[in-house]
């Protein structure tokens, strides 16, 4: 397993869930957003960045 930096990322949700599908839906509950507009801060982990690409057509991510 690769050594993280222990940076940080922060997540906003840029577009709704309306036509999303279910498995889209809970990925971004699963990231810890519920509502549009909403922004997060997580460690940048392969874990969470597979999580990001899943959803990136929903989601603005930027460097802490």
């Amino acid at each position: 397993m690769a050594k993280n930096d222990n940076k940080q990322i922060k997540i906003k949700l840029v577009r709704g869930l309306i036509g999303a599908s279910e498995a889209q839906r809970r990925v971004v509950r699963g990231l810890g957003l519920t509502k549009k507009d909403q922004v997060v801060e997580h460690y940048n982990s392969p874990t969470i960045m597979g999580m990001v690409n899943k959803v990136s057509h929903l989601l603005e991510v930027t460097e802490a």
